[in-house]
């Protein structure tokens, strides 16, 4: 199968890429480098440069590609500058998806799948949060994901592509040749880590007083290269719909500290900050249906495992990428 990955310069994409092509999977990649990394795309693949704002070039790279299916990684992704400036995430993910379907139509494309996120529950009604749940995006990064997804539901309908779209939850880890560099750093393990190798002097916890046992927000933390194994999973033909992807099982903001601590063998300065507006006690999934339906099984399952992979990625790119 021949595959275009648009985004498959960044963090969770490259990870994709690497696994894809272990699978015996052809692959094109497709990014505008503007968060992604040139040094994170696989040697073995062509990267074109483009923007999906532009269809023609859209168009030219599937040719290139002769892609079957597109994999779908390219977005804005940080839920405090969605707040801020909602019209780029409209424009970057909902009306350059738009883009790249119509030109997934124009050329024949029959299966997508889609990166989506857990950001569309909102603030759930119940845990662990399963797909039946109601969707109520508090921020336009989830809400724009929604978007898509739904957009996703009318092509098929309308226009035959297969779709799989998948919600994550805390993607974390890496593999022995890439790992997370965001120019912009939200992420809870790669701030921690930055402590134990000395490129941050503390990490902030926010909120100490919620109702779970040590006090601090619980999340579900899943492995980059589980994420990846489900979307191979999913260009199987028939296979599509929505699922949630997480581990089951979550860990609290400081159960992270210990496990990178444990890992690192450095000590991690803490400060303990209020609670951020808007942040939930505790995220779970429930991730029964990519478990029946696709037949996947995440590897990583211990939060140590998830760390160790992380910190040996950082301790050997303590820069991250060079480009």
């Amino acid at each position: 199968m021949n595959v275009l990955v648009t985004g498959g310069a960044g963090y969770i994409g490259s990870i994709c890429v690497e696994e894809l092509l272990s699978s015996g999977i052809s692959v094109t990649v497709f990014d505008n480098l503007i968060e992604g990394h040139r040094a994170a795309v696989d040697p073995r693949v062509s990267l074109i440069v483009g923007d999906l704002s532009d269809r023609a070039a859209i168009l030219a790279a599937l040719g290139k590609a002769q892609a079957e299916a597109v994999i779908h990684f390219a977005a804005s992704s940080l839920v405090g500058e969605s707040m801020k400036n909602p019209t780029k995430y409209f424009k970057n993910n909902v009306a350059n998806s738009i883009n790249l379907l119509d030109a997934c139509v124009e050329s024949g494309v029959r299966k997508f799948v889609f990166s989506s996120t857990a950001a569309v529950y909102g603030k759930p009604d119940r845990l662990p949060i399963d797909e039946s749940l109601a969707k109520k995006p508090v921020n336009p990064y989830g809400e724009s994901k929604l978007m898509i997804e739904r957009m996703l539901g009318w092509y098929r309908q309308l226009h035959g592509i297969e779709f799989a779209a998948f919600r994550y939850f805390n993607a974390a880890g890496a593999s022995e040749r890439f790992g997370e560099h965001h120019r912009i750093e939200t992420h809870l393990i790669p701030n921690i880590l930055k402590v134990a190798l000395g490129q941050k002097p503390c990490v902030e916890v926010f909120g100490t007083d919620y109702p779970t046992p040590d006090g601090t927000c619980i999340r579900d933390y899943i492995h980059v290269a589980d994420l990846a194994q489900a979307h191979i999973l999913a260009l199987q033909p028939g296979k599509q719909g929505c699922f949630n992807l997480g581990n089951g099982n979550g860990f609290s903001v400081r159960e992270v500290i210990d496990s990178c601590h444990r890992i690192s063998g450095q000590s991690i300065q803490v400060i303990e900050q209020p609670r951020r507006a808007g942040d939930p006690p505790e995220l779970v999934a429930a991730a029964d249906m990519a478990f029946d339906e696709l037949a996947w099984k995440p590897r990583f399952t211990a939060i140590d495992s998830i760390v160790q992979t992380a910190f040996s990625w950082h301790q050997r790119h303590p820069d991250g990428y060079p480009q």
